[in-house]
């Protein structure tokens, strides 16, 4: 189960992971916390979804890019955008991007994880589907979501980016308000998870090999090829190719095991 703020998230920092489980015919999860919105409107949003499941059909090795189905479902009273393809579901929470500080942007009314995890605001989606009232109610949503996708008998591992902060330093704030999601379904449940650094890869020596390697970058580019393809400007990599270059050399993650 891969817990993401972004819709490139876990490419950039768990997608050799990712490849190998999906390849493997493990039932995935995909979750993505916000909209990526970032100051940009819906156009950018929508396309960054299409471009995460372009990476995730590629994960799944289907040619065929017809394969994903796509409806909103209602999850503990909320609204939430669910598409499948082959092994592999995505569900699109579309919370609003709280920015690298989670301050939030003037757009969405500044809204954004970190006020929900402080208990200073409601949270609305950016496509105005529902509320998430406190951050209890969002991690029950997402607990429901996971659990209706598990399998009788199988076990449950999530992945996410890691909520320490002196393990994974200067990462995004929602990398780390996904992490305490996490973290809280842990508590709730005794699921195993592995966390994984983010920003900080940068610093980190390259730990991939050539395969590995070749698997991150497949996922990636079919992502930003599609990012492309809507705009120009909307390239990640065109925007920071060596940042972006170095996480395809790099997964850095700590195992916790299951209660």
């Amino acid at each position: 189960m891969f817990l993401v703020a972004h819709q490139d998230d876990w490419q950039l920092f768990m997608g050799d992971v990712a490849f190998k489980g999906v390849r493997r015919g493990n039932h995935s999860l995909f979750i993505y916390l916000t909209a990526g919105d970032e100051t940009r409107g819906e156009d950018y949003w929508r396309t960054r979804e299409r471009a995460a499941l372009q990476s995730t059909r590629v994960a799944a090795n289907i040619a065929d890019t017809g394969a994903i189905s796509c409806s909103n479902i209602v999850v503990v009273a909320h609204v939430i955008h669910r598409c499948a393809v082959a092994n592999t579901a995505s569900y699109f929470v579309r919370l609003p991007d709280g920015g690298r500080s989670g301050h939030g942007f003037e757009r969405n009314a500044f809204q954004s994880l970190r006020k929900l995890h402080a208990k200073k605001i409601s949270v609305r989606t950016v496509d105005s589907a529902t509320t998430y009232s406190s951050w209890g109610d969002l991690t029950a949503t997402i607990q429901q979501v996971i659990q209706g996708e598990r399998k009788p008998g199988s076990q449950v591992t999530l992945h996410a980016n890691d909520p320490n902060a002196a393990i994974n330093p200067g990462d995004h704030s929602d990398h780390h308000l996904g992490g305490l999601v996490a973290a809280r379904l842990r508590t709730n449940t005794g699921w195993g998870a592995i966390y994984y650094v983010g920003y900080a890869l940068a610093g980190r020596p390259d730990n991939r090999t050539l395969v590995q390697t070749r698997q991150k970058t497949e996922l990636f580019l079919v992502y930003d090829r599609e990012m492309l393809l809507a705009n120009r400007a909307w390239s990640a990599y065109a925007d920071r190719p060596r940042f972006y270059s170095m996480c395809m050399l790099r997964t850095y993650a700590r195992k916790i095991p299951r209660r």
